[in-house]
């Protein structure tokens, strides 16, 4: 029997279109998406339909649509009795992690993002602040790397993503020194990210700040099944925990190698990343290439998945 560990994507999953096939298929996944309109007050589903792309990229816009796609993926999986042992998601894919556990309600944490997204976008004012994702240096080196140019300013690991691939983030010129130093430590390469601000970074502590305002006010219950946290890369079961964890996170690197390890040790087998987008089934392959990584972000996609796992049982 498969061992099976859910993984749901973060920022950058998107693309114009998502979610669009299941809802006109599925009843449930139509009325997730009606649920989502309603809490925040406009049709965010015409926005993951149809677009555009420039409104559906706004982090503010982004957060509760890739949200609301991949709740609406899971609830299908669920119907046809997929059972998880573990959740995990990327960033905001936590988020999702902990509304599959039944940790957080769904129409609450669509709410709840759309917020996130807004203190993310406006902690650090535009072009100030940047990401770069670092190829072919371990972390060691790349942790040296932001040391060196921290004379520059705030430049520091923002997300642990697999080995020989780790994000920077932090205020422009710092991490532009940091890029020239990790090339020539012998980099493969240095991409710079298409993101609005320098996420998991200390910069972003004010946006954790307001966040956990919101927080405040809303209710939790104990996951049903474990949740592997980004900041600490081990299982939350207490709903005590999960706020601070929340707050932290938008501030704190995204430890995602770290947490794959987690389940892997723990006997997970089978992953499903479960919304839009395949990067996390990449990141798992460079992990552990034996992990089987499987994909529900449209029909096609469902079917396939559904069928791998009538093949293993």
């Amino acid at each position: 029997m498969a061992k099976i560990g859910l993984l749901f994507p973060g920022q950058g999953a998107q693309y114009v279109g998502m979610g669009q096939d299941l809802a006109r298929r599925y009843p449930k996944a139509r009325a997730l998406f009606a649920e989502a309109d309603a809490a925040l007050g406009f049709p965010l589903s015409e926005l993951c339909f149809t677009g555009p792309e420039e409104e559906l990229t706004l982090t503010a816009n982004t957060q509760p649509a890739v949200l609301a796609t991949s709740i609406a993926c899971w609830e299908i999986l669920k119907d046809y009795g997929v059972k998880p042992a573990v959740t995990a998601g990327l960033s905001l894919g936590e988020y999702s992690a902990h509304v599959s556990a039944g940790t957080l309600d769904f129409a609450e944490a669509v709410r709840l993002v759309r917020k996130r997204g807004e203190f993310m976008e406006s902690a650090v004012p535009s072009g100030q602040g940047t990401m770069a994702a670092v190829l072919g240096l371990s972390r060691e080196e790349v942790e040296e790397v932001c040391r060196a140019a921290a004379g520059m300013g705030v430049v520091e690991p923002a997300n642990y993503n697999c080995p020989g691939q780790i994000v920077i983030a932090g205020e422009t010129a710092a991490v532009t020194a940091a890029a020239e130093l990790a090339l020539a430590r012998g980099a493969k390469k240095v991409i710079p990210l298409k993101v609005s601000g320098p996420f998991h970074s200390r910069l972003l502590a004010p946006a954790g700040e307001r966040l956990a305002g919101e927080l405040a006010r809303v209710s939790l219950s104990d996951p049903d099944l474990p949740v592997v946290a980004n900041v600490t890369a081990q299982y939350v079961r207490d709903k005590e925990e999960v706020k601070d964890l929340l707050v932290k996170q938008v501030s704190h690197p995204v430890l995602w190698e770290d947490s794959v390890q987690r389940m892997l040790a723990d006997g997970v087998d089978t992953f499903i990343e479960v919304g839009p987008g395949r990067a996390l089934s990449g990141f798992v392959k460079k992990i552990d290439r034996r992990a089987r990584c499987l994909q529900v972000g449209d029909l096609s996609s469902l079917q396939n998945t559904l069928a791998e796992l009538e093949g293993v049982g």
